[in-house]
């Protein structure tokens, strides 16, 4: 894609994401975000076909992270950020438990340090395993605006490379990084945080009714 169809490009995600967020963002900030999503997402993915929606998708969640972080859009429910070195294998599989175990009484986001180029099959396969489906994700770059959006964020063996806030919670949870293990390895790993998602959700639960 030359210069100037990649900037049309932009300025149509830019123009649908503005609709989206009127009122929420100026439109330098999303042109800002859309080319820098874009930008993030090309130096580590392989895959250029979908690049550009991938870039839409991952603005978007930016947009929607500085809303809420700055006041402009409110939080029904905490905001967790999972985090790891990749996002392609512990933070994925444990946002993704998150959502499914927590039925709505939390929100999750993911996100890599150095993410990864994609999501790895036997990952996507011991989800899948549980009815989860992990095939649409993909692996995302940590940000500011993700990190300034959560309540809680939890690290995966990567605490020094993650931000410290004020006013935000961390946990670190101690699980081996799935990459390169076999399926039978993987399911153990994956098992192992669906506990851990159980025991965040009933302190959560713990914390709405004291």
């Amino acid at each position: 894609m030359n210069g100037t169809g990649e900037r049309a490009v932009f300025e149509r995600i830019a123009a649908r994401l503005a609709a989206r967020f009127h009122g929420l963002a100026s439109a330098e900030t999303i042109g800002r975000l859309v080319a820098d999503s874009h930008e993030r997402l090309r130096a580590t993915s392989r895959v250029d076909a979908h690049l550009v929606v991938l870039a839409e998708r991952f603005a978007a969640e930016r947009l929607t992270a500085l809303a809420q972080a700055e006041g402009r859009r409110g939080k029904p429910v905490p905001e967790v950020l999972f985090v790891c070195s990749g996002n392609a294998g512990r933070s994925q599989m444990a946002a993704a438990l998150a959502a499914v175990r927590g039925a709505g009484r939390l929100h999750a986001r993911s996100a890599g340090t150095a993410p990864a180029a994609e999501l790895e099959l036997v990952i996507v396969e011991a989800m899948q395993e549980l009815g989860v489906d992990l095939s649409p994700e993909f692996p995302k770059p940590l940000t500011d605006e993700l990190v300034a959006a959560a309540d809680l964020v939890i690290t995966l063996g990567c605490g020094g490379a993650c931000p410290v806030l004020p006013g935000i919670g961390y946990l670190d949870w101690t699980v081996p990084d799935p990459a390169g293990r076999p399926l039978t390895e993987v399911r153990r790993i994956r098992d192992e945080l669906d506990l851990l998602v159980t025991d965040l959700l009933t302190t959560i639960r713990h914390e709405e009714n004291p």
